[in-house]
């Protein structure tokens, strides 16, 4: 078996590392240009079920636009650290864990680019202003104050059924790994709209994770942790996002409705959405000519300057 939750094909440019940050050790896929991208670094924080594995699409091409790439299995997932109970993996650790990356990385300035739940920490982070940041990009993840919105509509209230399931002891972990982890492949497979995107390789590499001794457990901590001091719920009154912010939004998403993504100009200083129509909830992995295209367009090739926090 390899020492790495998923190895990438070499002539991607994209290898593996360890990392140490916050008292953790992070299973890193990194990628650079020539020369190593200087000090500018793009952070990708994956979702759930997911891995870093899931920007294996986007990696190259930041690279190719001058960034150092760091992808990390984020704690608890793959072979990260994967620390016990769910006090620890409240939402302040995972903020923290993103910021000491950052200071691993020695990086002069920083673009977040985040999917699902790496996109509430992404959105947490930006308004704790935990370090600076150059840009802010979001995939398919509210902002908190517009999701606790529309948690109170019935609408969404049963798109979110899961959150509340999750917070059952040990039946949602038995459940989700039964069957070599069938459940897990299913969370892809069916809600995606073009399933050829998931071809039976690429969900064994999330299955294989999610069955790790351990590992179910430590994804779902993240739920249970959020309920229990209410980081997906709190209606509180957020300081607005100074940070250029870009939300890319696949339209087909069953989980997330788009009247989520309703007000967030309200609490984003510079914002722009694009939408994408007929692309489910995994839209960097499902449509990832159109959201490399968006991303090329957006994000500097050459240097910025880091918006003060």
């Amino acid at each position: 078996m390899s020492e790495w939750s998923w190895d990438p094909d070499p002539s991607s440019g994209i290898r593996n590392r360890w990392v140490e940050a916050n008292g953790l050790r992070f299973e890193v896929a990194e990628a650079a240009p020539e020369g190593g991208g200087g000090g500018r670094l793009a952070l990708l924080l994956h979702g759930f079920p997911e891995l870093n594995f899931s920007w294996r699409h986007q990696m190259p091409l930041l690279a190719g636009m001058g960034y150092r790439v760091w992808a990390p299995n984020q704690r608890g997932y793959g072979r990260s650290s994967r620390p016990q109970g769910i006090a620890a993996y409240d939402a302040d650790q995972l903020v923290a864990d993103a910021a000491a990356l950052i200071d691993a990385s020695g990086a002069t300035e920083v673009t977040l680019i985040a999917h699902d739940w790496g996109g509430a920490i992404a959105w947490h982070f930006a308004i704790q202003r935990a370090r600076p940041l150059a840009r802010l990009v979001v995939m398919n993840c509210p902002h908190p104050a517009c999701f606790a919105r529309e948690l109170r509509t019935w609408k969404q209230l049963k798109k979110s059924w899961y959150m509340f399931f999750f917070q059952l002891p040990w039946l949602p972990e038995k459940l989700l790994t039964a069957d070599d982890a069938r459940a897990v492949r299913r969370a892809f497979s069916e809600s995606a709209v073009d399933k050829r995107r998931f071809p039976r390789a690429d969900l064994d590499v999330y299955a294989r994770a999610a069955q790790a001794p351990g590992a179910m457990t430590a994804m779902i901590n993240w739920y249970r942790a959020a309920a229990r001091n209410r980081t997906l719920t709190s209606s509180e009154a957020y300081p607005p996002i100074e940070v250029p912010t870009l939300l890319i939004w696949g339209e087909a998403d069953v989980a997330l409705d788009i009247a989520t993504t309703a007000g967030t100009e309200a609490h984003v200083r510079d914002f722009t959405l694009r939408r994408l129509p007929a692309v489910s909830h995994w839209v960097q992995q499902e449509a990832p000519e159109a959201v490399n295209a968006i991303l090329e367009a957006w994000l500097p090739r050459s240097g910025s300057s880091v918006v003060a926090q």
